[in-house]
C-alpha cells in the first residue's frame, strides 16, 4: 500500500473515501483533550457520527471540555471494552453497522494503550493496532484516531505506532508514516515469541478421552487462584473448547500447561495445526456456519488470549485475572 506524502495542517487535509487510521501523539490530559475535541468538534460540524474510546477519566475530561456537544457523542470506557484487545475490532464493526449502515462518514477515537499495560496486554495492544489496518482495509469513509501519550509511553512504544499506523498527527500537522508497514506484512503470520512457562510446569496431554479429567483439572486450579464460580466456569469452558478444537483440527493431540504470577492464572493450549486468517477470534463468526466459535468464543470470556502459530504449531494463551 502506497501512500501519497502529506504534510498539512488541521482543517486543510483532504479525506476521500478510504478508511484513515491515524496516530495522534498528545503531551498530557490537557493534550488529550485539545487534539481529541478539535476533531470530534470537526465531525460533529461535517454530521459524521462518532464515537470515542478511552480511560474513564480521560473521558469525563473530553466530556467536560465539549459541553452540551458531548450530548452528541457516543462514548465507552477502553477499560471495558480493550481489557482484552481482541474485542476492539469487533466493537468498530458493530459501530459502523449501528451508525454508518448507509455508508456516511463517520469517526473514531480509540487508546487501548496506557502506561499501566502489562507487557502481554501491550503486545497484544500492538497487534490490535496494526490488524486495524488489515480489518478495515475495504471500509470507505471513516477516520480513527489513535491518542498515544509521549509524556508516559516509551520510545520503543512510539516507533511502533508509527509503524502500525499509516498517518501520525504531531505538533498540529498530519504527515505520513515513513516506517509504516504495508497491509502484507501485517497479514503475515503472528509468530513473535511468548514468555516461556515457568521451569517445572508439567505439560497435560490432551485426549478425547481425557477432556472431563483436563475441565476438573482447570476448575481445581482456577478454585485455588481465587476465581469466583463464574470465571471459573468461564476459564473451564474456554479450555475445553480449544482442547476439543485441538483434537479435531490441530493434528489430534495437544497439551495443556497451567501456572499462575501475581495476576493472572495462565493457561497455555499447544497444538500442531496452524492458523492462517490474521482476524481469527476478532471477527464476529456466521451464524450459518457449523465451526469458527472457538477463538472468539475464548475472547469474549477471558481477560487476554495470544495467539501464536510456528512452523511447529500454534499456541493459544489464556489470561484470567486473579482476585
Amino acid at each position: 500500500m502506497k501512500i501519497a506524502p502529506d504534510t498539512t495542517a488541521y482543517g486543510l487535509l483532504d479525506l476521500g473515501d478510504d478508511f484513515r487510521h491515524e496516530a495522534l501523539f498528545y503531551g498530557g490530559l490537557d493534550g488529550f483533550v485539545e487534539g481529541t475535541s478539535t476533531f470530534v468538534r470537526e465531525g460533529l460540524e461535517a454530521g459524521e457520527p462518532t464515537l470515542v474510546v478511552a480511560g474513564a477519566h480521560k473521558l469525563a475530561a473530553l466530556r467536560g471540555h465539549l459541553g452540551r456537544d458531548a450530548d452528541l457523542v457516543q462514548f465507552a470506557d477502553m477499560g471495558e471494552v480493550g481489557l482484552n484487545p481482541a474485542r476492539i475490532i469487533p466493537a468498530w464493526m458493530d459501530f459502523l453497522a449501528r451508525s454508518a449502515p448507509d455508508g456516511r462518514r463517520v469517526r473514531g477515537i480509540g487508546e487501548p494503550i496506557w502506561a499501566e499495560r502489562s507487557p502481554d496486554e501491550l503486545v497484544e495492544c500492538q497487534r490490535h493496532e496494526t490488524l486495524l489496518n488489515v480489518a478495515f482495509a475495504h471500509s470507505l469513509g471513516w477516520w480513527l484516531l489513535c491518542p498515544y501519550d509521549v509524556g508516559e509511553l516509551p520510545s520503543h512504544v512510539l516507533d511502533e505506532a508509527h509503524r502500525s499506523h499509516p498517518y501520525v498527527w504531531q505538533r498540529g500537522l498530519h504527515t505520513t508514516s515513513p516506517t509504516y508497514r504495508d497491509l502484507e506484512t501485517a497479514a503475515r503470520r503472528f509468530d513473535v515469541p511468548l514468555p516461556p512457562p515457568p521451569p517445572g510446569v508439567q505439560m497435560i496431554i490432551l485426549d478425547v478421552e481425557d477432556l472431563h479429567q483436563i475441565r476438573n483439572i482447570v476448575a481445581r486450579a482456577a478454585r485455588t487462584h481465587g476465581l469466583d464460580v463464574g470465571r471459573t466456569a468461564d476459564l473451564v469452558l474456554s479450555v475445553n473448547e480449544l482442547a476439543a478444537n485441538s483434537l479435531r483440527h490441530g493434528g489430534g493431540s495437544g497439551s495443556l500447561r497451567i501456572w499462575s504470577n501475581d495476576r493472572m492464572l495462565i493457561c497455555d493450549i499447544e497444538d500442531a495445526g496452524h492458523i492462517d486468517k490474521p482476524l481469527a477470534g476478532r471477527e464476529r463468526p456466521s451464524t450459518d456456519r457449523e465451526n469458527g466459535f472457538g477463538l472468539w468464543l475464548v475472547n469474549q470470556l477471558c481477560d487476554l488470549v495470544q495467539v501464536r502459530t510456528y512452523r511447529t504449531g500454534t499456541v493459544v494463551r489464556l489470561h484470567m485475572a486473579r482476585a
